[in-house]
């Protein structure tokens, strides 16, 4: 049998056993199972490799965000950052909607997740919306759109994978998704816009200005701890004083007393459900890491990157073209499994032929960022869609219609302009780092 039929069979493999819903680190240990039986790898040699490329303090830094976001949820600082938020935006008709879409970008550049932001303010501003007349289904599906706005905004996890997986800058795949993140949020927001402006929504009443002013004092004030953690996460990290994975450690040891003596949203068995949360997550993240990083390894032993990309070659050599069906394949991977999983397993399949048609790898961090966070709520998989409909108790029916607008009026344009328009993700990158791309 060539290496082409057993990577072919090897891949629907995975594909099937994501699908039939096996947990995804027994889904490629199976695939691995196979690929050494037949291709007669040692198991040995195999396991050895995956232990040493775990064996990475940046790694560390994934746990520690991990911690940060479950403090966050539990200490009310997600509350914070509504409230002031509101403040600017909540006395339009769209307000609470574009409040849910800021306070996820804030959110997400503290916690650097996806799934903390969508639990945190999904859980604070659904109730909210509701009160106020959105369908619980429109909701969910706004906030499952926005809620990838963790991966995108630094410090994000998925990022310090990718720069992990693929030899890159940790900082620089940080800056090469800020302004793709902003993009998208606007967005968002616009879409939000015209979309609600045909509900029946109740809109706060007109304050006078000395009434807004008051109220402007009083969230600003309260809100003033959890808008210095992003300001010292990412100074600490851009201006080069701490790595990281430093910069993780740094956001714990400030949240917890943020969330339990300021805010007074957690005490110690609070935290101690944090650490357990945080502890069960990290395992299961290791495990998905070993697994996936053995496959890749053989994967590339066997360059069947190499072979992908010849194949696409030998279909097209129109960069755009190619582009586009690297696209598609981020979005069906994004699709059928997590966005860790996703970059582990397409970053050393696609890095190689990308790369080869004169894409810089920190655009394509971008790229993949955009892609992954799409693949995450777009049906029938979406992860973060579901998620979003137990959060918010909404039908998953109800929130399809709402969710394909999001996908198709924000999303969508988002990942065009930052594949075909590389400036938009280098710029800040090139900015800060030239030395990078000399």
């Amino acid at each position: 049998m060539s290496i082409t039929a057993i990577v072919a069979i090897a891949l629907i493999i995975l594909v099937v056993t994501l699908i039939i819903g096996i947990p995804i680190p027994f889904a490629f240990a199976t695939t691995f199972i196979f690929l050494t039986a037949t291709l007669g790898f040692s198991s040995t040699f195999q396991l050895s490799a995956g232990y040493g490329q775990l064996n990475s303090v940046i790694l560390l830094a994934i746990p520690l965000f991990v911690l940060a976001g479950g403090i966050m949820e539990k200490g009310k600082i997600g509350a914070a950052l509504i409230g002031f938020v509101q403040c600017f935006v909540g006395r339009f008709k769209s307000g609470l909607g574009t409040v849910a879409v800021v306070t996820c970008a804030i959110f997400g550049a503290i916690s650097g997740s996806a799934s903390a932001t969508l639990s945190c303010i999904g859980s604070i501003m659904e109730p909210r919306m509701t009160e106020a007349g959105y369908d619980k289904g429109y909701s969910a599906a706004l906030l499952a759109a926005a809620c990838p706005l963790g991966l995108l905004i630094p410090p994000s996890s998925a990022q310090i994978l990718y720069a992990w997986s693929s030899n890159q800058s940790v900082l620089a795949c940080f800056l090469a998704t800020v302004v793709p993140g902003i993009i998208l949020a606007i967005l968002l927001c616009i879409v939000n816009y015209f979309l609600s402006k045909n509900m029946k929504i109740k809109v706060s009443e007109k304050q006078t200005r000395s009434e807004w002013a008051f109220t402007f004092k009083h969230s600003t004030v309260n809100a003033v701890p959890a808008l210095f953690m992003p300001v010292i996460i990412l100074g600490g990290i851009y201006s080069g004083l701490m790595t990281p994975t430093e910069s993780a450690a740094i956001s714990v040891l400030y949240a917890v007393p943020i969330a339990m003596f300021v805010y007074k949203g957690m005490n110690l068995r609070d935290l101690k459900d944090a650490l357990i949360d945080t502890s069960t997550t990290t395992g299961v993240i290791m495990v998905m890491f070993f697994m996936v990083m053995i496959l890749s390894r053989i994967l590339t032993m066997e360059d069947v990157p190499n072979m992908i990309a010849d194949g696409l070659l030998s279909i097209t050599t129109n960069k755009y073209l190619i582009l586009l069906m690297v696209n598609v394949f981020m979005i069906i991977i994004g699709m059928l499994m997590d966005d860790v999983s996703g970059i582990l397993l397409c970053t050393p399949i696609l890095l190689p032929i990308v790369t080869a048609i004169g894409v810089n790898p920190i655009h394509f961090a971008a790229i993949l960022g955009v892609n992954l966070g799409m693949g995450n709520i777009t049906p029938p998989t979406a992860p973060m869609l579901y998620l979003s409909g137990r959060i918010c108790n909404a039908k998953i029916n109800k929130m399809l219609s709402p969710i394909m607008m999001f996908i198709i009026f924000a999303w969508v344009p988002t990942l065009i302009i930052t594949t075909y328009f590389p400036a938009v993700a280098l710029t800040i990158p090139k900015m800060v780092m030239p030395k990078l791309f000399m």
